[in-house]
């Protein structure tokens, strides 16, 4: 699975609307859809009374914040969303772009996600890069898993720096994500990305703040 692009259900007036931006974590590259984190988010809030139609998602494997802004204008979008959540950088970072590209970029990305929420910044929701040298892949990439870290926190100083800064929402998964290091069942079978299990583990850790935003 390489792309994941779902149109919005049919508007219904109980129903709020949700675009999810990112790459393959916001995909959920290799589990099953209903296992990816905006679909996770999706059933736990519908248990809370919170009634999220299916997320329109713009994401593609690999791509980086330019590839999504980029991918943002190529798609049919709505005028407005409910909720936008958006993850994304661990390609700059796995690529060795520039941070501060990075940073003009995910300034952009933000602007864009404010937009679709209808200029309330409130119903934005950035998610932090998960380190993704703490998985098999990363320890047998010949790359040092240290600096791997180490890089990883920096793109997310940055990226909690300007989401915080434009009055967005922030959730650090990150911490989180290098317990596969030591718990493969966090891992899916590429040996790379997260498993259900993880993005279960980052939907409990971003829901509270929704909840508190919606309800």
């Amino acid at each position: 699975m390489n792309k994941t692009v779902i149109p919005p259900n049919d508007p219904h007036t109980d129903q709020l609307t949700y675009l999810a931006l990112g790459d393959s974590y916001t995909i959920g590259e290799q589990v099953s859809p209903n296992e990816s984190f905006p679909y996770q988010l999706r059933a736990k809030l519908n248990k809370q009374s919170i009634n999220l139609a299916i997320p329109q998602i713009i994401a593609t494997t690999g791509w980086t914040t330019g590839e999504l802004i980029a991918g943002i204008k190529a798609e049919t979008t709505a005028p407005k969303y409910d909720l936008v959540t958006l993850l994304i950088g661990v390609n700059n970072q796995y690529r060795g772009n520039s941070i501060a590209v990075y940073r003009t970029e995910f300034q952009e990305l933000l602007k864009t996600a404010i937009s679709f929420a209808g200029g309330n910044a409130a119903h934005v929701f950035v998610v932090s890069i998960p380190d993704w040298g703490a998985t098999p892949f990363g320890a047998q990439s010949g790359r040092d898993v240290k600096t791997i870290a180490k890089e990883i926190d920096a793109f997310n100083a940055v990226n909690k720096e300007e989401a915080l800064k434009a009055g967005i929402n922030y959730t650090d998964i990150t911490p989180g994500s290098r317990n596969a290091s030591a718990d493969a069942s966090l891992v899916a079978g590429d040996g790379l990305h997260p498993s259900g299990k993880m993005y279960k583990e980052w939907v409990d850790s971003l829901s509270p703040s929704i909840l508190k935003t919606f309800k």
